[in-house]
């Protein structure tokens, strides 16, 4: 007998089954609400084996694991569309603009009908329930093989590879590569839509909460510009894709790609300055974006640029502002909610605000976080004729955060990691994945937390930006993407590193197992050449502006 527990409920069975069999003959779940499992804290598809006695966890698409394993396969059965639809074109998936996938054809203009054909031919293939089946390839049969297809920016990939072994995924004559797991068929992802957008398609998916229901796409124009002027500075510079990335710094153009990318920082961060010293009417400076989008660093380097237009610049911590711990809202759980606009006395915040900005004289609030309470020490500001407030915080672009200060005296500013590089054509690497290995180094080297609290966080850390920041985005005056297209092969070495010392029998082995893959594809890149004024530096340290 195989001893199971699942779901807090011990079973029996006779003899190994797979996973699949498992849930639909013993658990009785006959629909494809279950995606995949974990076994042994990794994740499996539900091909997985039961031949010893161990511990199941189901997925669902409400996971974050699951939800991956979703758009991974609804990817698939949409490249395996277009390449039926229009076999020998090249087909790109891109970057995601809120729950969708932007992807695009540099051989054609996709046009509406296309969109239409794609989406039929879609609905086809997942009503035909076709399974995705996986083939273990040697390097060399890996290297044929896309030879034989034309599949070029894959081949690359494979020299860099330190497992002799290929997993290979096929859908009828369809095959790629796709990193991590995928469902058993593609009846596991019915829900999904295709529309056009710009010169190609969006690829829209459920959220994480919502797995059953597509939501009314809200177009993010600032996003998209700014995603797509970093892609066009990228295949400039011949990185067109991670193989790209490679071939440089194997080539010893890593020097060169560094200057670049820090230069272009500059110089975004100089138009910023210029524009808000443009209008002297702006005298608020606010700064948002999500954890780990290196908002210190950039809010330093944006006071420089200011002071080079004549700006001097005074900074107003919103941390001060929190109401008594007392009187903090509490989340569903009854912990207290520091993240909520609530938590914050947005009366006291607007008048100091307002006096500040009329030029007189106010005492700053100081929040002591063990008494949780809000003490006044005699700090007092008054800003000058020539002086701006920069208020940093994750409610900077939510117009009800300074609700009573006139707009034309506002100038926000949304910073994220926006990642651009995609390790081939149909595998994205995630802005979210980049965050995260930046906070894993920084977490580590600064606030002495090992990766497993990091992952512990992360996922309370994702709910506050879902709700906080993500929706307000578009209301910024300006973008800033702070992400450098060599930066996991610098986070590379330290990342692994940490990353290898979750234990596997931790929870969060898994994520860590993902995420070292992940890294395993990158060339590390020399770290001395990054200078000390680097974003990138407020997560390795070694910065000016950090620690």
């Amino acid at each position: 007998m195989i001893n199971v527990l699942c779901n807090g409920k011990k079973y029996k069975i006779a003899e190994k089954m797979t996973a699949y069999d498992f849930i639909k003959n013993e658990l009785k779940i006959k629909d494809k609400s279950v995606i995949a499992c974990k076994a042994f804290n990794e994740v499996k598809t539900l091909n997985f084996e039961i031949d010893r006695d161990l511990e199941l966890e189901l997925l669902d698409t409400t996971t974050s694991d699951g939800n991956r394993i979703y758009v991974r396969g609804i990817t698939f059965v949409l490249t395996k569309a277009f390449e039926e639809l229009f076999p020998g074109k090249r087909f790109l998936v891109n970057y995601a603009i809120g729950h969708a996938i932007y992807c695009e054809s540099p051989d054609m203009k996709i046009k509406a009908k296309d969109v239409e054909e794609i989406k039929e031919r879609m609905t086809a293939i997942v009503e035909k329930n076709m399974p995705f089946e996986k083939k273990v390839l040697t390097l060399v049969e890996a290297s044929h093989l896309y030879q034989k297809h034309g599949k070029e920016d894959k081949i690359g990939l494979l020299d860099n590879r330190m497992k002799t072994h290929v997993s290979m995924y096929y859908c009828g004559k369809t095959f790629n590569y796709f990193y991590g797991a995928m469902p058993i068929s593609t009846g596991y992802v019915k829900y999904f839509n295709v529309v056009k957008y710009r010169e190609g398609l969006l690829l829209e998916y459920p959220r994480r909460f919502t797995p059953q229901k597509i939501d009314k796409f809200k177009d993010s124009k600032k996003l998209y510009e700014t995603f797509a002027e970093y892609e066009n500075i990228h295949r400039i510079l011949g990185i067109e894709n991670l193989v790209g990335l490679n071939k440089q710094i194997r080539e010893g153009n890593g020097g060169n790609i560094i200057r670049i990318c820090e230069a272009l920082h500059e110089k975004k961060i100089a138009k910023i300055a210029d524009e808000i010293a443009s209008d002297r009417r702006r005298k608020l400076i606010l700064i948002a974006g999500p954890s780990s989008s290196g908002k210190t660093t950039f809010a330093q380097r944006l006071g420089i640029q200011l002071q080079v237009n004549g700006i001097r610049v005074v900074t107003l911590s919103m941390d001060n502002y929190f109401v008594n711990r007392v009187d903090t809202p509490k989340d569903e759980n009854g912990n207290y909610n520091f993240e909520c606009l609530e938590a914050l006395d947005l009366k006291l915040f607007n008048e100091q605000l307002t006096e500040l900005l009329e030029g007189k004289e106010v005492e700053l609030p100081t929040y002591d976080f063990t008494d949780g309470k809000r003490k006044y020490l005699g700090n007092k500001a008054k800003l000058g004729a020539d002086e701006v407030l920069v208020v940093e915080g994750i409610h900077g672009l939510n117009e009800k955060l300074t609700a009573s200060i006139p707009r034309e005296k506002k100038y926000k500013i949304y910073i994220s990691a926006l990642t651009t590089l995609n390790i081939d054509d149909c595998n994205r690497i995630t802005t979210t994945d980049t965050r995260i290995l930046r906070r894993i180094v920084r977490d580590y080297l600064f606030r002495g937390h090992n990766p497993q609290s990091t992952f512990k966080m992360w996922e309370s850390v994702r709910k506050g930006e879902e709700k906080y920041i993500f929706p307000f985005q578009e209301e910024a005056d300006a973008m800033f993407n702070s992400s450098m297209v060599y930066e996991i092969s610098a986070l590379k070495p330290y990342a692994e590193a940490l990353l290898a010392t979750v234990d596997y029998n931790s929870p969060e082995f898994s994520e860590a197992k993902r995420l070292y893959e992940l890294l395993s594809y990158f060339m590390p890149i020399d770290v001395a050449q990054i200078p000390n004024t680097s974003i990138l530096r407020e997560f390795l340290g070694g910065g000016v502006f950090y620690r």
